[in-house]
């Protein structure tokens, strides 16, 4: 293993009925303003709203709300809720929500408390804005992206045409109720459950390939969002699976699976380019993608995949060499992939303009060559090679 340092802020509770029983405590820690921030009015649906500002009203609280954080949370958006968390003074920014929710309030809380301007200060700037954010809590009603139990918040500026992560701080605390997840469109709990099982494997295809406990860990965070993914194919209220997958979410972005590890994330880097120019779904971008991607660096990453189709999709090496295990390996998650009602094809993605408009030749080439390569892939990418990633996809 890579030499490391492990600490983690994030206080978790977790649970049925964890909001009514500790966010009372919480908030007795922070100012008298909150902002409570949500996205597109599913949480008063639901009854999140009305239970969240209950706890609220009995503790006292002012509230401020911030309200429609898009599924991919703009640059515009955060400065709006920045100038809000200022004009008010508040104390805590209480994000309810899915990961676009909770990410857009990570940048919110750092921008609302810094004179300068984020974007410009850790992406062009290379720096880390000098400011504290205010505090932030989450209450998770949509599992995948991890964003409860990490610092990093993928933001898209629409000017720049560029998605990407900024970094700011994780939550004080996060309340994760798997029950909150059940009144969630199935499409988007399954969208949410690949990214979870994206970020394992983004963190597992990469060195060392030798023995690790990392990968151990991994392996098992797979082998469980494949097999509770299943159970609510079969049963989509079960509990026992969406409790298994929503620590199964956190666990893939905590930073644990990550200790002593080399990563990749190349794959995350091409979607994010991708929803950047076509506000696509993350989680079903994701599923595109990465079987064609893996099928690209398989043989440079041969040890590690031929690891992957034995200890995750248990695919017996008797009569095979270690390419033809490795090349199984991906085929199990592609049909996997097919077998969750994820899309396989660019074109079946729903995007703001028409996928036929939006994804030609010409744009697929723009998009390619203008996405971030990271240095941790077993093969080093080039614009041209991920333009023919993204031709296959077509």
């Amino acid at each position: 293993m890579e030499n490391f340092v492990f600490e983690y802020p994030t206080k978790v509770y977790f649970g049925k009925g964890a909001v009514k029983s500790y966010l009372s405590s919480e908030l007795k820690k922070y100012g008298e303003t909150v902002m409570l921030a949500y996205g597109g009015g599913s949480v008063k649906r639901n009854g999140v709203h009305s239970e969240v500002l209950s706890v609220l009203g009995e503790c006292g609280k002012k509230v401020v709300e911030f309200s429609g954080i898009m599924p991919n949370p703009t640059y515009a958006k955060v400065q709006e809720g920045a100038a809000l968390a200022r004009e008010y003074n508040v104390g805590l920014i209480l994000a309810v929500g899915g990961g676009s929710v909770i990410d857009c309030c990570k940048i919110v809380a750092l921008q609302a408390n810094f004179s300068g301007d984020v974007w410009e200060e850790e992406i062009e700037k290379h720096s880390f804005p000098a400011a504290a954010p205010i505090p932030l809590g989450a209450i998770v009603t949509v599992s995948g992206t991890g964003s409860e139990m990490n610092g990093g918040g993928v933001i898209t500026n629409e000017d720049k045409k560029i998605k990407t992560g900024l970094f700011a701080a994780a939550p004080r605390f996060s309340i994760l109720d798997p029950e909150y997840t059940m009144s969630v469109p199935f499409p988007q709990v399954m969208s949410g459950t690949f990214d979870t099982l994206s970020h394992a494997m983004e963190t597992y295809f990469g060195y060392p390939n030798e023995d690790n406990v990392s990968d151990d860990i991994g392996e098992a965070v797979m082998r469980s969002v494949i097999r509770n993914m299943r159970v609510l194919l079969k049963d989509r209220n079960n509990y026992t699976a969406r409790s298994n997958l929503m620590w199964d979410s956190a666990m893939a972005e905590n930073g644990v699976l990550k200790i002593g590890k080399k990563t990749d994330f190349e794959v995350h880097m091409m979607e994010h380019q991708l929803g950047a120019y076509t506000d696509c779904n993350h989680g079903m971008g994701l599923a595109v993608l990465h079987p064609v991607y893996y099928r690209h660096i398989v043989r440079e990453g041969l040890p590690k995949f031929v690891r992957f189709a034995k200890n995750v999709w248990e695919i017996p090496a008797e009569g095979k060499t270690d390419v033809q295990l490795a090349l199984a390996g991906i085929d199990a998650l592609a049909a996997f992939i097919k077998e969750c009602g994820l899309p396989s094809h660019l074109t079946e993605l729903k995007m703001k303009d028409s996928p036929e408009k939006l994804l030609t030749d010409r744009a697929l080439e723009e998009i390619a060559y203008s996405t971030t390569i990271l240095p941790g892939s077993y093969k080093r990418m080039t614009g041209s090679e991920i333009y023919e990633i993204f031709k296959e996809c077509m």
